[in-house]
């Protein structure tokens, strides 16, 4: 009996939470957040936007750019510096703007998620500390240039020079500045790990002579929450701190107890953190097709938001699929038990394309048709739409679900590998690289440009070039038809650098480890074939 009690309570407290996590509930808490966003940016119009992916893209209509610092890097015990997520682009675009501002959010509990709280900090905390180091190296050697130059008219010059540089190098902060509800005891176990992580950064081939080139000043983390007291005719220009200042803000309220809001329209349930786990709760609904058309649904109300969204998807499928865009079919969990179209709980079906009428009453997203251009390498990395609208690429390897229309390339210059993520096959990446290694190989004999793309360019993609450029390509990043590859036993390290490589130009790149560990285990087995292949099929 007592057993039953408590799974009916257990079963009504998951009612009580199913209802208050209506679709409407998320966005709206999502617009109100927003709108402390938007205060925040103005404080500092000069400094870039960024969205720290995936939460923080739901909580502004437009950002600079987007970031991937993931909060388990910083859990408790579990602290770690990822060099297959360096954010090299943050930090040189902080350094040639000044600084920047970060947008991210958690549930309710937190005033900041552990990605603001300790993933950053580490991380600036591990840049500063390599760029102090390179700093002082570059001293060392203008010392030498001054007992060189000792005897020389010029010396005066170059004594200045060296003045000013160990000035420099001793006013550069690279101490950890972490937020003070972080304990002493934590802050202190992540203090004995930087030396390591700071070494991991230098060994991975990141080019910070450039990147200390960019920054006039170490970078520093700011934390602001809707808790914070700012006084508007005190804020100060971020071009007047002794740092370069990375602002954390938390998009959310982090109060305990459930916020009823109300209008003179309607009334809702404030979800701090709403952006989070987009898959529980958006319904297909993508942070770009919510901003085109945000007024539109908030004013749709509680009652008619699930149908007005059911409705804007469908017809931004549509309008992707007629393009020619990725444009999965999306399905929704229907209700165990009966409910009435009224009840925020409930679930409808998704549309069918068959009875609706597509027509230009809401503002429609386009896939994001970027290319990256990898260095001198003639290798390029992009979406699925950037393949299919591309001329300049001489050959191209779809890693996509879909085939794309490639008409004016011949049967040698296009090859179609459906690759799965790693989460529905842990092998599909790894029985497919040997095919891509030698495709690649074939067309970069003969002197073309490669493009390789899949449905987003962020993971498949990125796991494909890391292959090819291992296997084909030298330290230098000059194609050597795997020579270089048949002489060196590869190690993780190895693989990191060539991976922080390809980051280095694909800003958006996001690898999951699944994938990764499928690479390292093709080259660690040298799978790649070392003879001339034939000429691939086509699908």
């Amino acid at each position: 009996m007592e057993d039953e009690n408590k799974l009916s309570i257990y079963r009504a407290a998951r009612t009580i939470k199913r209802r208050e996590n209506t679709l409407y509930n998320a966005l709206r808490s999502i617009h109100d957040d927003s709108i402390f966003v938007g205060e925040i940016s103005q404080l500092w119009p000069d400094l870039p936007l960024l969205a720290n992916l995936r939460c923080g893209l739901w909580y502004f209509p437009k950002f600079h750019s987007t970031c991937y610092f993931k909060s388990t890097d910083g859990h408790n015990n579990n602290w770690s510096f990822n060099t297959s997520r360096l954010n090299l682009h943050v930090a040189h675009l902080a350094g040639q703007k000044g600084g920047c501002i970060i947008v991210d959010s958690t549930r309710k509990g937190k005033r900041f998620p552990d990605s603001m709280s300790k993933t950053i900090p580490i991380w600036t905390c591990v840049f500063n500390r390599a760029i102090a180091n390179h700093r002082s190296r570059m001293q060392d050697h203008d010392k030498l240039m001054e007992g060189v130059n000792s005897h020389n008219h010029e010396s005066e010059t170059c004594d200045q020079h060296v003045e000013n540089t160990r000035q420099a190098s001793c006013e550069w902060d690279s101490s950890l500045h972490m937020p003070l509800w972080v304990s002493k005891t934590e802050k202190a176990s992540i203090e004995e790990r930087l030396e390591g992580w700071t070494k991991e950064l230098e060994a991975s081939g990141a080019d910070i002579a450039s990147l200390a080139s960019c920054l006039k000043k170490p970078l520093r983390p700011l934390w602001i929450s809707q808790k914070t007291v700012i006084w508007l005719n005190e804020v100060p220009d971020h071009d007047s701190w002794d740092f370069t200042p990375i602002i954390l803000v938390s998009a959310s309220s982090s109060t305990g107890v459930i916020q009823h809001r109300t209008t003179s329209e309607f009334s809702w349930n404030y979800i701090p953190g709403a952006g989070d786990d987009e898959e529980s709760w958006a319904r297909g609904l993508s942070p770009d097709l919510f901003w085109n058309n945000v007024y539109d649904i908030i004013n749709s109300g509680p009652d008619l938001c699930n149908q007005k969204v059911a409705n804007m998807v469908e017809k931004d499928r549509v309008y992707r699929a007629q393009r020619g865009q990725n444009a999965p079919q999306v399905t929704l969990k229907t209700p165990k038990s009966s409910h009435s179209t009224s009840d925020p709980s409930y679930v409808e079906p998704i549309l069918s394309s068959d009875n609706l009428d597509v027509k230009n009453d809401i503002q429609f997203c386009d896939d994001d048709s970027t290319l990256y251009w990898l260095g001198t390498t003639n290798i390029a990395v992009g979406t699925a739409l950037a393949a299919a609208n591309t001329t300049c690429a001489g050959c191209i390897l779809n890693c996509g679900q879909d085939s794309i229309s490639a008409c004016h390339l011949n049967t040698e210059a296009y090859l179609h590998l459906p690759i799965v993520n790693s989460k529905l096959d842990r092998f599909s990446l790894r029985k497919n690289l040997a095919s891509a290694v030698n495709f690649a190989k074939l067309n970069l004999r003969k002197g073309k440009t490669l493009l390789v793309s899949c449905q987003n360019g962020e993971d498949i993609s990125i796991c494909v070039c890391l292959a090819i450029l291992t296997t084909l390509f030298d330290d230098g990043g000059t194609f050597d038809d795997g020579k270089s590859f048949s002489e060196t036993h590869i190690t993780k390290l190895e693989m990191r650098r060539r991976l922080v490589f390809v980051c280095k130009f694909a800003v958006k790149a996001r690898p999951s480890r699944g994938n990764l560990k499928q690479v390292y285990s093709f080259l660690s087995c040298g799978r790649a074939s070392s003879h001339t292949p034939s000429a691939p099929n086509t699908m």
